[in-house]
């Protein structure tokens, strides 16, 4: 992960306010295929993962898709709000109700509000791995999602995938945890068992 600096004019002393971050973010050029995130009063520009990574989004997206409501779906690029932290991250996928999605403002390029999520999605890439642990379990618990699944494949023990649930004080109270090859059941509204045997790069960590 890349830092992109942004100062707050004209005290850059100053942390900046989160609409000056939010605007900044906005008019970013991003190059395709990569992400922006705000956290810690910067912008992040977030380089494109492996192709592992795209491999694994797309097996946990196809299975979700066999239990989904109509009225859920699924998203690769999708800003999300960390409101109470003022933090913008663009997880692996998100889980919106399709009609928060339909009523978006056309004009403006905003992240949606992260505690509308049913479910987010990491996938650990070699750089980000402990952020992903960290910084997001606990903002995504502070925003109150519902279910934060965490595909780990740099866990030191090997590649894991831990489903986090009932989020309370900016942590998961209960979590259910499989290694790569084992099948991780999602409870409703997706009632799908994920069977991580089909990830590409098999079961060795850092695949």
């Amino acid at each position: 992960m890349t830092a992109a600096m942004v100062e707050n004019d004209p005290a850059p002393e100053t942390p900046p306010t989160w609409e000056f971050m939010l605007n900044a973010w906005r008019e970013l050029d991003v190059p395709e295929g990569w992400r922006a995130e705000i956290d810690k009063g910067k912008i992040f520009l977030v380089p494109p993962p492996h192709a592992h990574h795209n491999g694994i989004a797309e097996v946990v997206q196809r299975r979700l898709y066999r239990g989904l409501p109509d009225e859920l779906g699924i998203y690769q690029t999708l800003g999300v709000h960390i409101a109470p932290l003022d933090k913008l991250y663009v997880p692996g996928l998100v889980v919106m109700p399709t009609d928060l999605i339909a009523a978006a403002d056309p004009d403006t390029y905003d992240p949606v509000d992260a505690s509308e999520a049913l479910l987010i999605v990491e996938i650990t890439s070699k750089n980000n791995a402990t952020d992903d642990r960290t910084r997001k379990y606990h903002a995504y618990a502070r925003a109150l999602v519902p279910m934060y699944l965490l595909i780990d494949r740099y866990d030191t023990r090997g590649a894991m995938v831990t489903l986090f649930t009932e989020p309370q004080d900016g942590t998961y109270k209960q979590s259910e945890q499989v290694p790569f090859g084992k099948v991780l059941t999602l409870p409703e509204p997706f009632g799908v068992a994920l069977d991580t045997a089909a990830f590409p790069g098999g079961v060795a960590a850092g695949a």
